[in-house]
C-alpha cells in the first residue's frame, strides 16, 4: 500500500484535506455520497486526485491508512462502520492539518455563540498586529491553508462534530462559551457524550496554556470544577466578579489577567455589539487577546471596526416605525434566550421549524415579560403553540416566510420589534439557516417596498 489516505465527504473541508495530501505526497482518494460543488470538483481534478461523486466504493475507500472524515458524516453511516471494523484510523481535517505546521491555536467552541467570537477575536488579533490566519467551522479549511502555511496562529471555530475526531491536537488557547442540549441525535441522546465531546477542547493542554470558559453555565462550570484542567484558566461573568477573568458590572466590562497585573475595562456603551450575548463574546475575544500579551489600551479601537455576523441578531430595516431583526441562526432554546434578553420589550416573535426536542419552559417567564405576539412558522407548529398556549397572548401559525413577515408586520405597533429568532433547525422550509434568513431579509425589503 502506498501511503494511502481516502477523504470522506468533498466540501470544504474534505477538499482541503485532499489537496494537503497530494502536497504531502499521499495517494489520495475522495469519496462523497452526495453532488459535490463545481468549484471543489473543479479543484480536484486540477490537481490529479482521484474522486468520486454520489456512491462510496468501499473496495476504494477501505484501502487505505488513514481516513479523513467530514465533520458532517455521522457514526452511524454505514461506510464509517466498515471503516472502524477494518480498524483504519479516522481523524478530522483539523487534526490532519494540525500535523503540518508550527502555528499555534486558539480553538473555540460552545452550543451558541462560537462564531461571533471567533471571527471577533480573528479581527481583534490580526488589527493588534498578529500574524494570524481564520479556519476551522467558518472560512477557508485549515488543511487547504496549511499548503503554505503562512501564518503563525490559526483561530479555529470548532464544532463538537470536528472535536470527535481529533486525538493529537492542542489548543494554546482554548475557549469553551456553553453547553446547551444540542445535536443530541448524534449523541445517542445523551448529553454526557456531548458534553464529553466539548470538552475534548482542553485535551493534551499543558500549564503554560489558557482556558477560558464561560463561568455563568451551570453545565460548564459544574464540569470545570470535576475535571483535571491544567492550562491557567480564566472564567467569565455577567453576574460577579472574579479574580481572574473578566465580568460585566452595569456598563462596564472589567479584566483581571495576571494576577491582578493586567487589569483594565471597557464601557459597554462604546461597543458596536449589544446585547448580553454579545458581551459574553468581546469578553472571550479580549481575554484571548490579553492572554496573549496585546496592548489593552487598544482594544476598544479594535473592536469597533468589527461588524457583526449576519444571521445573529442581525437588524434588517424598519418599516413605519417597526425594526425587524433577522436571528435565523438562533436554532436552539439557550440562543434564542439571548436574543428576547436584548430588547426591553414589545416584541413580535417568528420561531418555528424541526423542532429538536426542545424544552421551552426556560423561556416563558421572559417571553411573557417580552413577547406581545408570536407567529410559528414551520410545517408542524404543534409544539411550539402547545408551549406557550397561555403565555403569549396572541399566536398565529404558517408555513410561508412572507406571510410570516406580514403578519408579524399587522401584529406590531410603531415602536416594536420583529424578531425572527426560531429556536428550530431550517430544513423543513429551507435549505439552512442562511437561506431562512436571506429569505427574511427578502421578505422585509419586499414588504418595506410594499408599504412605501
Amino acid at each position: 500500500m502506498k501511503n494511502r489516505i481516502t477523504i470522506l465527504g468533498a466540501g470544504e473541508s474534505g477538499t482541503g484535506a485532499a489537496l494537503l495530501a497530494k502536497a504531502k505526497g499521499f495517494d489520495v482518494f475522495v469519496s462523497d455520497m452526495g453532488s459535490i460543488q463545481e468549484k471543489y470538483m473543479y479543484m480536484l481534478f486540477h490537481n490529479d486526485i482521484l474522486f468520486e461523486s454520489g456512491k462510496h466504493t468501499e473496495e476504494q475507500i477501505l484501502d487505505a491508512e488513514l481516513v479523513v472524515k467530514s465533520p458532517g458524516i455521522p457514526e452511524k453511516a454505514d461506510i464509517v462502520k466498515k471503516i472502524r471494523q477494518k480498524g483504519i484510523p479516522i481523524i478530522s481535517e483539523i487534526e490532519f492539518a494540525a500535523k503540518y505546521t508550527q502555528a499555534k491555536f486558539v480553538a473555540i467552541t460552545g452550543s451558541n455563540g462560537k462564531t461571533t467570537t471567533t471571527l471577533l477575536a480573528y479581527h481583534m488579533l490580526k488589527d493588534l498586529g498578529l500574524n494570524v490566519g481564520l479556519a476551522g467551522n467558518i472560512g477557508d479549511s485549515l488543511a487547504a491553508q496549511v499548503i503554505e502555511d503562512r501564518h503563525e496562529w490559526y483561530v479555529l471555530e470548532l464544532s463538537s462534530f470536528q472535536l470527535d475526531d481529533m486525538y493529537e491536537f492542542k489548543a494554546d488557547v482554548a475557549v469553551l462559551l456553553n453547553i446547551t442540549k444540542d445535536h443530541l441525535d448524534r449523541y445517542e441522546y445523551n448529553f454526557d457524550n456531548y458534553i464529553n465531546s466539548k470538552f475534548r477542547i482542553i485535551q493534551n493542554m499543558k500549564a503554560g496554556d489558557h482556558f477560558i470558559f464561560f463561568a455563568d453555565d451551570p453545565v460548564v462550570n459544574e464540569e470545570v470544577q470535576k475535571r483535571e484542567v491544567k492550562p491557567s484558566s480564566w472564567g467569565i461573568s455577567l453576574k460577579e466578579p472574579l479574580s481572574g477573568g473578566a465580568w460585566m458590572e452595569l456598563n462596564r466590562l472589567f479584566f483581571d489577567v495576571n494576577a491582578g497585573k493586567g487589569k483594565f475595562y471597557l464601557n459597554t456603551d462604546e461597543l458596536p455589539l449589544k446585547g448580553k450575548h454579545n458581551m459574553i463574546n468581546v469578553m472571550a475575544a479580549s481575554l484571548i487577546a490579553a492572554v496573549l500579551g496585546m496592548n489593552p489600551s487598544k482594544f476598544q479601537q479594535a473592536i469597533n471596526g468589527f461588524s457583526s455576523v449576519s444571521h445573529r441578531l442581525e437588524e434588517v430595516g424598519e418599516v413605519n416605525g417597526v425594526t425587524f431583526v433577522n436571528d435565523s441562526k438562533a436554532t436552539n432554546v439557550d440562543a434564542v434566550w439571548y436574543a428576547l434578553d436584548s430588547f426591553p420589550g414589545n416584541i413580535v416573535w417568528i420561531a418555528g421549524g424541526v423542532d429538536k426536542g426542545n424544552e421551552y419552559e426556560q423561556l416563558h417567564t421572559l417571553v411573557r415579560k417580552r413577547v406581545k405576539a408570536l407567529v410559528c412558522m414551520g410545517k408542524d407548529n404543534s409544539q411550539l403553540k402547545k408551549a406557550f398556549d397561555g403565555i403569549v397572548k396572541t399566536i398565529k401559525e404558517t408555513d410561508n416566510i412572507n406571510a410570516a413577515v406580514e403578519t408579524a408586520f399587522q401584529l406590531a405597533n410603531e415602536g416594536d420589534v420583529v424578531l425572527l429568532s426560531p429556536a428550530c433547525a431550517s430544513f423543513d422550509l429551507f435549505k439552512n439557516y442562511e437561506d431562512r434568513g436571506e429569505r427574511f431579509k427578502k421578505a422585509v425589503h419586499d414588504l418595506a417596498r410594499s408599504v412605501s
